[in-house]
């Protein structure tokens, strides 16, 4: 493992073993590293004091040589806290809320989702499954610790459960006519188990199709993108990996595709009673994502010193940076560049998240009208999804900072204070 990807984490944390989660195989290596980092990226933590030292932990990816899955080897799920401080939703942005209303009625189209039964898994706030119940008339069940009641104004809510739990085995009996599990299985540490106990509940209605949507990490590692790579992300998937899993679990895999700008995999399935032949040449080869792995090894490191002396520079120059998106990426692009008091403030537009701060690294998450009086010379789109729809806000604002997106090369240009 190079060491210039990032700095070294403790040699001697515990590791898990080497075997691959999804597969069970051995052959796993490790390539990237990271040193006590924060444990969770967004949750509500409300003093400067509480983020500077919420519980840090080391992360250490490995490639699985058989199967494409790439996991965090030192992973401790015990330091987790999914619960109503966990604030996730993306569902403040307009453009996010379209891709969500075509995604969900692109499924009722597609699997005549009209007055059946709807289970999510990882529902975060419920407005999913809320759009699935609206949209088709249909009845659902929703499962997530970190769902909050009093945010819920769909006018499907009463045709809906919702389960402040994880979903387990004592669920099994739950009625389905769909199943979707969105942006959750990159949390599972144990995904193999995890989608082979959803597949033997289903056993009994092989009818059913499930849907399960994560990270894109070809996506990640062809970027350089190591702001999206963090602690509650222990488990990363390709198209191939992904495919393998589900049909290791025996189901047959209807679709794989990319979407959101290529950041999110999706995977539509079925289980099957027996095992299902391979996809017949819609599974990327391995050796792509090898050759991915190991350009990220190699090259993470300079963008991660060019992104930090970009940083640095200008800041010491007088410059006024602030990030755009106070979630998960600003939390692991600011703590894997070890940056405090050159950025002082993230903007995010989700209300929940104002005057909070970001974890591991103190900076204070503030509205997008904090902006008319602070006057930033630069902004760091965090997603660049969202560029259009910042730029828009900033010129609402009558701002007119330097807006670049974060996978962009850094150029720094010499400025003074706004």
């Amino acid at each position: 493992m190079s060491e210039s990807t990032s700095r070294a984490a403790d040699e001697h944390i515990p590791r898990r073993s080497p075997r691959c989660p999804s597969c069970g195989r051995g052959d796993v290596r490790e390539f990237y590293r990271l040193n006590q980092i924060p444990a969770h990226t967004v949750l509500l933590l409300s003093t400067v004091h509480e983020a500077m030292n919420y519980p840090k932990r080391d992360l250490v990816l490995a490639f699985c040589e058989c199967c494409g899955f790439i996991f965090n080897v030192v992973f401790d799920p015990t330091v987790h806290e999914y619960s109503s401080r966990y604030e996730e939703t993306q569902g403040f942005s307009p453009t996010f809320n379209a891709f969500h209303s075509r995604l969900a009625q692109s499924l009722i189209e597609r699997y005549d989702l009209h007055e059946k039964n709807i289970i999510e898994i990882g529902c975060g706030k419920g407005q999913f499954l809320s759009l699935l119940c609206e949209l088709g008339n249909n009845t659902g069940v929703g499962f997530d610790p970190s769902y909050i009641e009093e945010r819920n104004n769909s006018p499907a809510k009463d045709r809906m459960l919702f389960v402040k739990d994880y979903y387990s085995a004592k669920y099994s009996g739950c009625h389905a006519d769909f199943v979707c599990c969105k942006m959750t299985l990159e949390h599972i540490s144990d995904p193999y188990d995890f989608v082979l106990h959803i597949c033997e509940a289903l056993l009994a209605r092989p009818d059913v199709t499930v849907l399960f949507q994560v990270p894109n990490v070809a996506r990640i590692l062809q970027e350089i993108a190591f702001w999206d790579i963090y602690y509650e992300h222990c488990s990363y998937f390709s198209a191939g990996s992904l495919t393998r899993l589900f049909e290791h679990c025996g189901c047959e895999v209807l679709d794989v595709r990319t979407e959101y700008g290529d950041q999110y995999l999706a995977i539509e399935a079925r289980v099957m009673n027996r095992r299902p032949a391979p996809l017949d040449g819609r599974e990327p080869p391995l050796d792509e994502l090898r050759r991915d792995v190991t350009s990220f090894e190699a090259d993470s490191g300079r963008r991660i010193a060019l992104w930090r002396h970009f940083i640095v520079e200008s800041a010491g120059t007088g410059a006024r940076i602030a990030l755009w998106g106070g979630g998960s990426k600003a939390a692991g692009f600011l703590s894997t560049l070890n940056i405090h008091d050159e950025i002082r403030y993230v903007v995010d537009i989700n209300p929940y998240r104002d005057d909070t701060y970001i974890a591991g690294t103190g900076q204070r998450i503030v509205a997008p009208s904090f902006l008319r009086e602070y006057k930033p010379s630069h902004i760091i789109v965090m997603n660049p999804v969202y560029n259009n729809e910042v730029r828009s806000d900033l010129a609402g604002l009558g701002l007119q900072p330097q807006v670049l997106t974060v996978n962009q090369t850094p150029v720094r240009q010499t400025v003074g204070a706004n």
